[in-house]
């Protein structure tokens, strides 16, 4: 039987002077009570209590015990208030990554918020287009815009983002037309690592996966300059809808073929597995979940038809 929990019994009848009473207060029954004080006894090979038919004492030895049982438990108490203090009003140093596009447009503000609302919390903000090992990197919590494998990390989603294809109006004024994935081999393309595969964009057509051959005539692995170049007039890129969102609005860019665009991608806030989250961890993911969920929407753009 748990010995702290025989501590906590043995005190409870000793305040009580009935086991009858504490096991009403300890909300157990009766012969529990006995049997862990019973348990207790054979234990610690004294009596603590003298037991008659009327009353119930304390022994010298359940004296002493029962001295030092309160100051240990007063001092687990102290201790419990001390950590719970320390989750209530959420402090330390908190590590959080995101994609850089992402990080810039929305992680960043939102930190600072985060850390205005919560002054004993700092944080560390690594913006990076690459899948990062959390527990490796000793990384809090990342925003991962991703269908997740299955894992021993913990998610919690908040929202998604859709694949696009844009193009500026004056490419678009000079290029061949482009009204079906087919007509894609005859367009000058811009390509980034994320989202080309082998001479490839991922599409949908006729309500399953198809594979559109491309041309490239420029491949980047940075997709704010693949973007930029489109905007120039360089041609057709494939991105993510926030990072083209001020772009299409603006007019700088148009959408295309949007119904021939795959599913919307997960956004998730991923954290390490605990027992229980840090202070600092369920304070910035309660806090980020909905203020992020709803930015999300902010930058929906609505699929052309």
């Amino acid at each position: 039987m748990d010995r702290l929990h025989t501590m906590q019994v043995f005190v409870a009848v000793a305040d009580a002077g009935s086991f009858a009473r504490a096991a009403t207060r300890l909300k157990l029954s009766p012969p529990a009570v006995t049997r862990a004080v019973s348990s207790l006894e054979d234990r610690l090979g004294v009596r603590l209590f003298n037991r008659t038919t009327r009353s119930l004492s304390l022994t010298e030895a359940g004296e002493d015990y029962l001295s030092e049982c309160r100051r240990l438990l007063e001092d687990i108490e102290g201790v419990e208030q001390i950590v719970r203090g320390r989750a209530a009003t959420a402090s330390g140093h908190l590590r959080v990554t995101a994609p850089v596009t992402f990080g810039r447009k929305c992680t960043t503000p939102l930190l600072s918020d985060f850390l205005h609302a919560h002054p004993r919390i700092t944080a560390t903000l690594l913006c990076l287009d690459r899948v990062v090992d959390i527990v490796e990197e000793g990384i809090d919590i990342a925003v991962r815009i991703a269908h997740l494998p299955d894992s021993t990390l913990l998610a919690r989603r908040i929202g998604h983002v859709r694949q696009v294809m844009v193009a500026s109006p004056d490419y678009l004024a000079n290029a061949p037309r482009l009204k079906t994935p087919a007509d894609l081999e005859r367009h000058r393309t811009i390509t980034t690592s994320a989202l080309a595969h082998a001479g490839n964009w991922r599409l949908i057509r006729d309500g399953k996966p198809y594979s559109a051959p491309i041309s490239p005539c420029l491949d980047v692995n940075d997709a704010a300059a693949a973007i930029a170049e489109a905007e120039r007039g360089g041609g057709l890129v494939m991105a993510l809808s926030y990072m083209v969102e001020d772009a299409v609005r603006d007019g700088r860019l148009k959408l295309l073929l949007d119904r021939f665009m795959p599913d919307p991608v997960p956004v998730s806030l991923v954290y390490p597995p605990t027992r229980k989250l840090s202070g600092k961890v369920r304070a910035f993911v309660d806090f980020a979940a909905p203020r992020l969920s709803a930015r999300l929407g902010e930058m929906e753009l609505a699929r052309q038809r």
